[in-house]
C-alpha cells in the first residue's frame, strides 16, 4: 500500500491553474479579513477548490485505459543527417487530454529542452515527429519518454514513465547513400553536383552495333553494317569494368579537426562509403583500408551485393588516433593485399608543406604502382579570414597569415602534381560531390 501510494504522489504535479485558483482563495481571505460583507465567499471558493481537485484526480487515475505511447526510432541513425523520429499517440481516456511530452534522447545530442505539447480528443490518435542529426559514429542510448496527461481541468497532470528504446547504432551516412543510388539510378546525379563527364575516346571493350541517333561519334560507324542495313549503324562500347577501386582512410590526428560539428574523418568516411557505392554500381570492384600509426583494416576490393554492408560495418566503429600516419607501413600494406593497378583514394590532410614533404616520398612509391589520388582538404575558416577586408593592424596581420596558409595549399596541389600524383583540394561540405565527380572523369578518361 505505501508503495502503491508513493508511486501514485511521485506521478502527480500541480499545474500553474491551480497555483492560480489557490493565489485567488487565499486573496477572498485576506479581503474576508477587511470585509466582513464577503462572508463565507472564501471558504465556499476553497472547498470548490478542493472538490474540483479530487475530482480532476479521480479522473486522471479512475480510468483502466489511459494512454498508449511509443517512441519509433530507426534501427540505426545516418551519421550527419536529419534522422526522422516519431512518437505515436493514442488517448483511450473518455474525455478530451492535453499532453505534454519530455523525450530523454541520448547526452550525445547536448539538447535539455526537448519539449512537445499536443491535445488529444477521445480515441484519438496523433503522431509527433521531429529530427535529429548525430555528428559521431558510434552507440546512442535513449532514456525514457515522459508523458505529462492533463484533464480539461488542467488543476494537475499525471505522468506516465515509457520505457526507452535502448542503445541505437550511428553509421556512417547511409541515408546520402541511397539518395545517390537513386539518383544514379534515375539519372539525376546532376542534381545533387556530379557531372556528365565526355568520354575521351573509346574502351576496347565492345558492347553492340546499334542505329545511329543523333550524338554518336561519326568515328564509331560501322559501314559494313551500314551497307546492309541501308542505314547508319554505330559500333557501341561500354566502360571497363570491375577495375579496382581503393578508399584509403587516414585516422591520424591530422583528421580530427571539426567541421560544422563533424571531424574531417568523418567527412571522409561518408565520402568513402559512398564513392564506393558508385563504384558498385559502375560494376566496378570497391576496397576500404584505413591507416594511422600501422594498418588497421583491410578489406579487399570485390563487387558482390554483400560488400557495402562489409565495408559500412569496418567503418562504423573507426575512430582518429593522436599518431602520425605510418605511411611506410601504408606501403607495404598495398604491395601485399593490390594485385592488379588500382585506383587509390588517398583521405587525408596537410595543414603544412612541411607535412607534405614528410610523406611525399611514400606518395610517390606508392604513384609508381597505382593510380593514386591524394584528397585533402581546405581550411574554410582561413579562406573566409582571407577573403574579409581587414579594418586595422591587427586585421592585416590575421589576413596576411590566412593567404600564406591558403597559398600553402595550392602549392601542395602543384606539389604532387609535379610528381605525377592526382590530388584534389576541397572543402568539406563539398567532398562527397567532389570525389564522385573525380572518380567518373577518371574512368571517362580511362587512366586506371
Amino acid at each position: 500500500m505505501k508503495k502503491l501510494f508513493k508511486q501514485f504522489y511521485t506521478n502527480l504535479f500541480l499545474e500553474n491553474r491551480l497555483f492560480i485558483a489557490l493565489g485567488t482563495c487565499s486573496a477572498l481571505f485576506l479581503f474576508a479579513f477587511f470585509l466582513p460583507i464577503l462572508g463565507d465567499i472564501p471558504y465556499i471558493a476553497f472547498s470548490v477548490l478542493v472538490a474540483l481537485l479530487l475530482i480532476d484526480v479521480y479522473l486522471l487515475h479512475a480510468a483502466k485505459k489511459t494512454v498508449f505511447l511509443r517512441r519509433d526510432v530507426p534501427e540505426r541513425l545516418s551519421n550527419g543527417d536529419d534522422n526522422e523520429l516519431k512518437i505515436y499517440l493514442e488517448n483511450f481516456y473518455p474525455f478530451p487530454i492535453s499532453v505534454g511530452i519530455i523525450d530523454e534522447i541520448p547526452f550525445q545530442f547536448q539538447k535539455r529542452n526537448l519539449w512537445f505539447n499536443a491535445s488529444l480528443k477521445p480515441k484519438e490518435q496523433k503522431i509527433i515527429s521531429y529530427l535529429l542529426r548525430p555528428t559521431k559514429r558510434g552507440e546512442y542510448e535513449f532514456g525514457f519518454t515522459r508523458l505529462f496527461v492533463k484533464s480539461p481541468l488542467g488543476l494537475v497532470s499525471r505522468r506516465f514513465n515509457v520505457e526507452g528504446t535502448g542503445i541505437v547504432p550511428v553509421y556512417p551516412s547511409f541515408l546520402k547513400l541511397r539518395e545517390y543510388e537513386l539518383m544514379a539510378i534515375s539519372n539525376r546525379l546532376v542534381d545533387v553536383g556530379i557531372k556528365k563527364v565526355r568520354r575521351v575516346g573509346n574502351s576496347m571493350e565492345f558492347d553492340q552495333v546499334k542505329n545511329y541517333v543523333a550524338g554518336d561519334d561519326i568515328r564509331t560507324i560501322n559501314w559494313k553494317a551500314t551497307a546492309r542495313k541501308a542505314d547508319f549503324m554505330v559500333n557501341s562500347y561500354i566502360e571497363e569494368r570491375s577495375q579496382h577501386i581503393y578508399c584509403v582512410i587516414d585516422k591520424s590526428r591530422a583528421m580530427k579537426m571539426p567541421f560544422e560539428e563533424m571531424s574531417l574523418l568523418d567527412y571522409a568516411i561518408n565520402a568513402s562509403l559512398i564513392l564506393s557505392s558508385v563504384a558498385l554500381l559502375k560494376q566496378d570492384k570497391a576496397g576500404l583500408i584505413t591507416i594511422a600509426e600501422k594498418t588497421k583494416n583491410v578489406v579487399l576490393a570485390d563487387r558482390r551485393p554483400t560488400q557495402l554492408n562489409k565495408i559500412m560495418e569496418v567503418l562504423y566503429k573507426e575512430k582518429t588516433r593522436y599518431l602520425e600516419t605510418d605511411m611506410e607501413a601504408l606501403f607495404v600494406s598495398l604491395r601485399s593485399a593490390l594485385k592488379q593497378r588500382s585506383l587509390v583514394v588517398f583521405f587525408t590532410n596537410f595543414e603544412s608543406m612541411s607535412a607534405l614533404e614528410r610523406q611525399l616520398p611514400y606518395l610517390k612509391r606508392i604513384a609508381k604502382y597505382h593510380l593514386l589520388l591524394v584528397v585533402f582538404f581546405e581550411n574554410t575558416t582561413l579562406k573566409s579570414l582571407s577573403d574579409d577586408d581587414a579594418k586595422d593592424v591587427e586585421g592585416i596581420y590575421i589576413k596576411t597569415i590566412a593567404e600564406k596558409f591558403a597559398y600553402e595549399k595550392r602549392l601542395m596541389v602543384k606539389e604532387l602534381t609535379k610528381h605525377g600524383i592526382l590530388s584534389l583540394l576541397t572543402a568539406p561540405q563539398n567532398l562527397t560531390v567532389n570525389v564522385v565527380n573525380r572518380y567518373l572523369a577518371i574512368k571517362a578518361r580511362q587512366q586506371i
